[in-house]
C-alpha cells in the first residue's frame, strides 16, 4: 500500500526526464560539518569522474544539511521528494537521522542509497528493496575489533559508546566476537565533548585496554581528553571508525599509533581507489575519509543502475537488479550484495602512521575479515 506521500508524488504532472536527480543528505554545520564536507567533495568529485553524466542523462545533486538531527533530516527527504523531485535520495551519517530518512524515501517509491550509516533495524526486518549500502552494517567494523582484540589475547576491556542506535550496535558488533572479560559498558550523550568524568572512571576501573567509537568530533575530544589524561602509554585504545581523515588532521600526534578496524583504507591498492585518493587530494589539497569514499561509491552505484536502462528512470526493477551486481569500481575492490542489499566486504585493522606526504594516515595492517557479512540479513524477508 502506497504511503501518502507516495500517493502525492504518483498524482503529479510527468516531467520528462532530461536529468538525473539525487537528493544528498549529511551533516554541513556544526562539529561534525568536516565530515559532511568529505561526503560531498567525494560527490563532485565523482562526478566529475562521470563527466557529470550518467546514462547519457545530465545529473543534478540537491544538498540537505540534516543538522545531525533526525527530524531535520526528514524534513530534508520530504523537501527532496516533493519539492524537487528526485530518483534517488542518498548519504546520511547519523544512523539515528537515517532510520527518519530511509522509511520516508522508500515508502515514497524512491531509491535511498546510504552511504555511512547502517543501523541494524534496516539490515533486518526494515530491509527493503528500494534500499542499499555502500558503507556497511553498523556492527561489522566493530566485530572485527572484538576478533582482533580476542586473537590477541587482550581481557579486562572496558568498552565506551555513543548512547545511540549507532553506538549500542557498535557495543553489539565488538561483543559479538570478543570473546575477553568486558569490564563495563558505558553509553554517553551522542554529542558529547566533555569526558573528564568518564576518563575518572574509566582510570578507576583498571581495565587492560579500551575499546572506544567515538566518531567526528567527539573522537577527536575522547582521544585529546584521554591523551591528556596520561592515559595512552599505560591503557591501550581500540577503535573502529574513530580515527579518520578529518579527525587525523585535528588530532595530529595524539593519534600517532592508533588502531581502527574498517572495510576502506587510502592505501587499498586497486585502480579505483588509486585514482579517487589521487584526485581527491589534487582537487582538495588532504587525503580523502572513508565517508568520504563510501559517498563516492554511492554515486558510482547509482550511475551503474542509470547506464543499465539507459536513461530510463521509470524502470526501477532494472535499476534494482543492476545495483545487485554491484558491478562499478569501488574503492574497496570488488564486493558482492546480501539479501539485505548491505555489503559482502572485506574489513581490515589499520594504523595511524606518517604517510609519505609527512602526515598521519590509516594504513592497513592485516586482512581481520574476508567476505564478511552482516548478522541480521536472516530477518530481512527479501529473497532474490
Amino acid at each position: 500500500m502506497l504511503s501518502p506521500l507516495a500517493v502525492l508524488i504518483a498524482a503529479s504532472p510527468a516531467i520528462a526526464q532530461k536529468k538525473v536527480k539525487i537528493g544528498f543528505i549529511t551533516t554541513l554545520s556544526g562539529p561534525e560539518a568536516g565530515i559532511g564536507e568529505h561526503m560531498k567533495n567525494s560527490v563532485e568529485l565523482a562526478l566529475d569522474h562521470l563527466g557529470r553524466k550518467m546514462g547519457g542523462l545530465d545529473v543534478e545533486v540537491i544538498y540537505g544539511d540534516d543538522q545531525a538531527k533526525a527530524d531535520v533530516g526528514k524534513q530534508r527527504a520530504d523537501e527532496m521528494l516533493t519539492k524537487h523531485r528526485v530518483h534517488f535520495v542518498s548519504g546520511v551519517f547519523w544512523s539515528y537521522v537515517v532510520l527518519a530518512v530511509a522509511p520516508t524515501v522508500t515508502q515514497a517509491g524512491t531509491f535511498m542509497i546510504a552511504t555511512n550509516a547502517g543501523p541494524s533495524a534496516l539490515a533486518g526486518k526494515m530491509c527493503h528493496e528500494l534500499f542499499f549500502s555502500t558503507s556497511w552494517q553498523n556492527d561489522q567494523p566493530h566485530e572485527a575489533t572484538g576478533k582482533y582484540m580476542s586473537d590477541r589475547g587482550i581481557t579486562g576491556v572496558y568498552a565506551m559508546a555513543p548512547d545511540g542506535p549507532g553506538g549500542r550496535d557498535a557495543i553489539a558488533g565488538f561483543k559479538r566476537y570478543y570473546k575477553g572479560k568486558i569490564l563495563r559498558e558505558v553509553y554517553t550523550k551522542v554529542g558529547e565533548r566533555d569526558y573528564q568524568a568518564e576518563i575518572g572512571q574509566l582510570r578507576a576501573a583498571k581495565p587492560k585496554a579500551v575499546y572506544a567509537f567515538y566518531p567526528g568530533d567527539m573522537g577527536v575530544h575522547f582521544l585529546r581528553q584521554y591523551d591528556e589524561a596520561g592515559l595512552m602509554e599505560q591503557i591501550p585504545v581500540f577503535t573502529a571508525n574513530s580515527l579518520d581523515a578529518t579527525s587525523l588532521l585535528a588530532l595530529k600526534g595524539t593519534a600517532d599509533g592508533q588502531w581502527g578496524t574498517r572495510a576502506w583504507s587510502p592505501d587499498l591498492k586497486n585502480d579505483a581507489n588509486q585514482r579517487y585518493v589521487a584526485d581527491f587530494r589534487k582537487k582538495y589539497g588532504k587525503t580523502p575519509g572513508s565517508y568520504g569514499a563510501h559517498s563516492y561509491d554511492g554515486i558510482r552505484l547509482i550511475d551503474s543502475a542509470v547506464r543499465a536502462v539507459n536513461g530510463d528512470l521509470s524502470n526501477k526493477k532494472g535499476m534494482i537488479a543492476a545495483m545487485r551486481k554491484a558491478d562499478y569500481p569501488s574503492t574497496r575492490g570488488q564486493y558482492t550484495y546480501n539479501v539485505n542489499h548491505f555489503p559482502i566486504q572485506s574489513f581490515y585493522l589499520l594504523k595511524a602512521v606518517t604517510g609519505s606526504r609527512g602526515e598521519l594516515e590509516m594504513e592497513v595492517q592485516r586482512t581481520v575479515f574476508e567476505r564478511h557479512k552482516d548478522a541480521y540479513y536472516q530477518e530481512c524477508p527479501m529473497r532474490w
